[in-house]
């Protein structure tokens, strides 16, 4: 397994606010071992800056493609991120 930390952005579009999105990325990436945040967007969208092993950043970045249960998924777009998280992952205010 590949030990290198990397930061990813996480832009998740569709039916993702008033669907438990970000508790349940909360919980996910806390399960994965990362650290981070996640945000309401105004535009309907959630925001996320994941930081941990490259192999579970890539595992919540596919969870973000199947979603919350009663989320509905259109589109996950994903970049290199530079910003500094603290540790542990946590929810951030809207935007």
């Amino acid at each position: 397994m590949n030990g290198e930390r990397i930061a990813r952005h996480i832009l998740v579009k569709g039916k993702v606010q008033g669907v438990w999105f970000r508790a349940w990325m909360v919980e996910q990436a806390t399960e994965l071992g990362l650290d981070g945040w996640v945000r309401n967007r105004i535009d309907g969208s959630v925001e996320a800056v994941a930081c941990g092993p490259a192999a579970q950043v890539d595992e919540l970045i596919a969870r973000c493609h199947r979603g919350s249960p009663p989320s509905r998924v259109d589109r996950v777009i994903v970049a290199d991120s530079s910003d500094a998280v603290a540790a542990g992952f946590v929810q951030k205010p809207t935007i």
